[in-house]
């Protein structure tokens, strides 16, 4: 029994108990990678943070922030130490947070950032990661759907492999959008029609620009579970047995390029106000991430007006009676008025995955799953 418990450790498996050490370990040696990432950001500004969104945080801001990084980071990682006699993850913690003031710390002085022709997005994956773990983390346990659900559960080191390239190559993404929209303003864009579009209160704005995201985010996600091709890369999203607030980011890099340009492009043609358009954007990021949670939310009537865990766990469910069900992302209506609405009154799906063969391990072998020669126990929808 020493022995399983030792290997669950190990592979972060186990379920965490207090006074272990383990948890102040692992918050440990976070803070402290994620302290060390931030110095690499206030020492190359221009190449690994976005300036759109060093608009929204000021560097005093991000200074403060990582000074309370590195003070926790040190004193949870010498807390593991004295507590736990596997000691790698407070090592870690002081090593990287002590590597971090070597290199600089808080005293980095960062003079006038230039512009480059691409960056890539560190500062937002820093960011993201503390503001998504710090949030959501709690709230699975206090309301979790699968109370026996580790934090630490198989395959979370994919995931985050997910959400760390997902955020990194932020810039990418806006740029094949933006390349996208302005190929299409040739012939696509009418101005009579952007301002009228502008001419509309911003919460209309609001309300229509989800609307329209939802409707051909709906038609896109329909194509990825009927279309051969198209299934083999969504599938990637679908393969994750387990369901929380970091299985939302495992999603093929291909897809993401399709589904943010087949949403967002038509919303920049049609001349949304920034304001809506950022509004939505906030929106997206919070559903994303609140739709794949392992929380047992039960909110009644409002499980009909917005996409809440219920419903889109559903959509993941390993059942055969939900493989072409649930497809909308922000509003169940269009799965209504398309037919494709399905929820029960108030269970929840006890297995989630694909049919079939299983998907392989790890981010990379996933990327290339879709390009290899299907054979015939591969995985189904």
């Amino acid at each position: 029994m020493h022995k399983i418990k030792t290997y669950l450790q190990k592979h972060g498996h186990a379920p965490f108990i207090f006074g272990e050490g383990r948890i102040s370990g692992y918050i440990g040696a976070a803070l402290g990678l994620l302290s060390l990432l931030a110095v690499f950001c206030f020492l190359l500004p221009e190449w690994l943070t976005t300036s759109e969104l060093r608009e929204v945080y000021d560097e005093q801001f991000a200074r403060s922030l990582l000074l309370l990084g590195l003070i926790l980071s040190f004193s949870l990682g010498t807390l593991n130490i004295m507590l736990n006699g596997h000691k790698r993850l407070g090592v870690t913690a002081i090593v990287a947070s002590g590597l971090a003031m070597v290199l600089g710390g808080t005293d980095i002085q960062v003079d006038a950032i230039g512009k480059t022709p691409y960056s890539l997005g560190l500062d937002w994956f820093v960011l993201a990661l503390l503001i998504s773990a710090a949030v959501f983390i709690p709230l699975e346990k206090l309301y979790a759907k699968d109370p026996e659900q580790n934090i630490l559960r198989p395959h979370w080191r994919t995931d985050l492999g997910y959400f760390f390239v997902s955020h990194m190559l932020v810039q990418f993404i806006l740029i094949f959008i933006t390349a996208s929209s302005n190929f299409m303003a040739g012939w696509a864009v009418s101005p009579n029609l952007q301002e009228s579009v502008q001419s509309l209160p911003m919460v209309v704005q609001f309300f229509l620009a989800v609307l329209v995201a939802d409707l051909g985010q709906y038609w896109l996600h329909r194509l990825y579970h009927v279309v051969p091709w198209l299934w083999r890369v969504h599938a990637v999203h679908h393969s994750s047995t387990a369901m929380d607030w970091l299985a939302g980011s495992r999603v093929h890099f291909v897809e993401i390029l399709l589904t943010r340009t087949g949403v967002l492009v038509p919303l920049m043609l049609l001349g949304f106000a920034a304001p809506a358009l950022n509004a939505y954007v906030v929106l997206v990021g919070i559903q994303a991430v609140l739709a794949h949670a392992n929380m047992r939310v039960n909110a009644g009537w409002l499980e009909f007006i917005l996409v809440l865990p219920r419903y889109h766990h559903w959509h993941h469910a390993r059942h055969a009676d939900y493989i072409y069900k649930n497809y909308a992302i922000h509003l169940p209506l269009i799965d209504m008025v398309f037919g494709t609405f399905k929820l029960p009154v108030k269970d929840w799906p006890a297995r989630y995955g694909v049919f079939g063969k299983p998907l392989p391990d790890g981010i990379v072998r996933q990327h290339g799953y879709p390009f290899r020669k299907p054979v015939s126990e591969s995985s189904k929808p």
